[in-house]
């Protein structure tokens, strides 16, 4: 199907309730080689406005707008792109390649490093397309890593990173243990994996069931295969034999770890020694309680948009110590 070759502003369903300023939502498309990615924009009033541009990032097993966008009736703040968007910022969600409304020709299996260079097509097309300057960005699980690594690529191009259910050597990870068990599985099936309704449902029920509402998880696999009923494997394969695949002392902008009381597959202790070598003095280390992996879909998803907005808000400093340039 032909897809448009520039913006296309849509109507947006959170515009259609009592939560706010209506949130205009806009489509974009972009290049990397002859790969076309989907890029996914919110935000209220003009975008040439906002108090800051956000970059949200998705992890290995679905799209972008399932997980940032998610429009559940009666809940019109449970889209981080909306309350975002209401808060003064201009958001932006990305599919990676072999992901969503992305390209999927490519016989790759879509790795890590493959999600970074997704990061930063698409930081030059809203860079060409907005004049945002130097981003804000979330990642959520491998989204965490490719975000982490186009950081470290580009520190010219993030103003503030923020890593939600990261992993770093993927030492102390019960998931990621179970997950090596069933890698040949997934690389027999060639460079993509299959998903369900089942498999999304266990992504809320693998750490500690209760974390999420049903009714969240029903809308959220609804989103998820409406768009795919398979993903790529590379970042499966990344997380189970190849990490670490970023290095903290190259990571320089400040920076949030956010890890889920519940999730099994950020461990405590390896996110801790990743945090004490990030070289950024400006840097926090968050434990959200009652959560576990999929944390904008937990029922303390309030609690995860707070977190979030007061990092990305916080002021510059304006004392460093002596020596040091404010």
């Amino acid at each position: 199907m032909r897809q448009p070759a520039g913006p296309v502003t849509v109507p947006s369903m959170a515009a259609t309730l009592p939560a706010g300023p209506a949130v205009t939502g806009v489509e974009h498309w972009t290049h990397k080689g002859d790969v076309r990615l989907f890029l996914w924009e919110k935000y209220v009033g003009r975008p040439e406005d906002a108090r800051g541009t956000i970059l949200f990032v998705h992890g290995s097993s679905m799209a972008s707008t399932p997980t940032f966008d998610l429009q559940v009736p009666g809940m019109p703040d449970l889209s981080a792109m909306d309350v975002f968007a209401r808060q003064g910022y201009d958001c932006w969600c990305l599919d990676n390649e072999g992901y969503g409304r992305s390209s999927k020709h490519r016989d790759i299996i879509c790795d890590i490093a493959t999600g970074a260079d997704d990061l930063e097509a698409a930081a030059d097309y809203i860079e060409t397309t907005r004049r945002a300057g130097p981003l804000l960005i979330y990642g959520i699980s491998s989204g965490a890593l490719k975000a982490a690594l186009f950081a470290q690529r580009r520190p010219d191009r993030v103003k503030r990173l923020a890593l939600d259910a990261f992993v770093w050597t993927g030492e102390g990870s019960p998931t990621l243990e179970q997950r090596r068990r069933k890698l040949p599985e997934y690389q027999a099936g060639g460079t993509r994996r299959k998903i369900d309704r089942a498999f999304v449902h266990s992504i809320f029920t693998r750490d500690h069931p209760g974390t999420a509402d049903e009714r969240v998880v029903d809308a959220f696999a609804d989103a998820i295969l409406a768009l795919d009923d398979s993903v790529p494997i590379g970042t499966y394969v990344d997380m189970c034999l190849n990490l670490p695949v970023v290095d903290p002392a190259r990571i320089t902008c400040p920076t949030l770890i956010m890890r889920g009381e519940y999730d099994g597959i950020a461990g405590f202790d390896d996110l801790i020694e990743f945090f004490k070598r990030l070289p950024n003095p400006d840097k926090q280390f968050a434990v959200m309680p009652g959560i576990a992996h999929a944390s904008l879909q937990q029922k303390n998803y309030r609690l995860v948009q707070h977190i979030l907005a007061s990092f990305f808000a916080q002021p510059e400093p304006v004392y460093r110590g002596c020596g040091a340039s404010a």
